[in-house]
């Protein structure tokens, strides 16, 4: 039974906020690592890590300490003036991603947003004609005008059209498919490294650096949305590079400021001036408090001890997923993910799953074709790992 201030607040929500949103009945108050705290003092192991934000977990005293030393210096000076957190996270990314330049803006929708920017503008001048660009069926990539156009699934686009043209949509890992799609018109070629909200969707082994090699030959760019794979999720810093490619631009965003919201373009050299002044900003881009965020996860996320440590927990949770496939046949249809992003591929429709594993004190959520995804916080214990497991084969039984 919910306290009365929960209740109270539940109230409030559903008569002020806009429904646009399906929310669990509980409102949240604090968290540690990869736990999840309610009003009540209900504990949550947390399998989502706020859509794969919470890098380093809930509560973080570290992370805490170094937004809170920055926030009494400056919050917020405006792309006008330059501030420091904001410099030396841009040397960081670059250094980090094999790219030359870095545009700040606050979420993953406005990055993606900023790469099919950039795409349109190179080839504005000399060939006008060049500026489609070529997406992936069941890709999702923000929820503004030109990322829902740009996003291969239906159900975000409906009611908001007519949607900007030039977006073809092929299917995902098919090089065939992207061959016989990439024309004279092409101007980019823009996809995820894994497909997230399709369903978390691994493409074949080296793919990548088909569509790298593509672009190459043809002169499209290739852009790469890592919004939920970036940041060490895949189990190396950039899922790129579990192909060894370097794309033309990456989005970042998610994970990249640890619960604060910041968003980044990466861009290659032969491409920095694309986007020149006054054509793309934003005000809050590069906020001297979120880029101080976003440089402690990248100090703690890119060293190898910590990547080696999402490397070998994910290697026990594929095992674990895989052992639940082979005991729930008639429930679960596949596996499939890397790093710690997985997901769970049901047979049919998982009906009250997600309220009844709430019950049980794990937070899941669902995706694409009837796929639980599992992205929680790269800081997860063994333990606390183990436990959302058993209570996931305790409701599969």
């Amino acid at each position: 039974m919910q306290s009365d201030n929960q209740a109270a607040l539940l109230r409030a929500a559903n008569q002020y906020m806009l429904r646009n949103y399906r929310p669990f009945p509980l409102v949240i108050k604090k968290g540690h690592g990869a736990t999840l705290i309610d009003v009540e003092g209900n504990e949550y192991i947390d399998l989502v890590a706020g859509i794969a934000v919470a890098s380093l977990g809930h509560g973080n005293q570290e992370l805490s300490e170094v937004i809170s030393a920055q926030s009494k210096e400056i919050l917020h000076s405006s792309n006008i003036m330059l501030n420091q957190p904001e410099i030396e996270l841009a040397r960081m990314l670059c250094e980090l991603s094999g790219l030359q330049r870095v545009f700040f803006c606050n979420s993953g929708a406005e990055a993606n947003e900023a790469m099919i920017k950039l795409a349109r503008r190179v080839y504005s001048v000399e060939d006008p004609e060049r500026y489609e660009i070529i997406c992936m069926s069941k890709a999702f990539h923000g929820r503004t005008l030109g990322t829902i156009s740009a996003t291969g699934q239906e159900k975000y686009r409906n009611g908001f059209g007519p949607l900007l043209p030039g977006f073809k949509v092929i299917p995902f890992g098919d090089v065939n498919a992207l061959k016989q799609a990439v024309n004279k018109k092409t101007a980019a070629v823009l996809l995820e490294p894994i497909l997230g909200e399709g369903g978390v969707i691994v493409p074949p082994d080296g793919y990548l650096k088909e569509v790298r090699s593509i672009c190459d030959s043809t002169g499209a760019l290739m852009l790469l949305d890592e919004v939920q794979t970036g940041v060490g999720r895949s189990g190396l810093l950039f899922a790129y590079q579990h192909e060894d490619v370097i794309p033309d631009a990456i989005a970042l965003a998610k994970g990249l400021g640890g619960g604060l919201p910041i968003g980044a373009m990466l861009v290659r050299e032969p491409f920095a001036n694309v986007l020149n002044f006054p054509t793309h900003g934003s005000t809050f881009g590069g906020n001297a408090v979120a880029c101080a965020a976003a440089g402690f996860v990248l100090k703690t996320v890119g060293t190898p001890v910590f990547l080696e440590h999402v490397r070998a927990l994910g290697s026990k949770l594929s095992f674990s997923l895989n052992a639940l496939a082979r005991k729930y046949p008639h429930i679960i249809r596949e596996v499939r993910g890397r790093g710690l992003f997985y997901g769970l591929q049901f047979i049919s429709e998982p009906g009250d799953f997600k309220e009844r594993a709430l019950a049980k004190g794990l937070i899941v959520n669902f995706c694409g074709d009837c796929v639980m995804r599992i992205a929680p916080p790269l800081v997860i214990s063994e333990h606390e790992l183990e436990k959302a497991l058993s209570i996931m084969d305790e409701l599969m039984q």
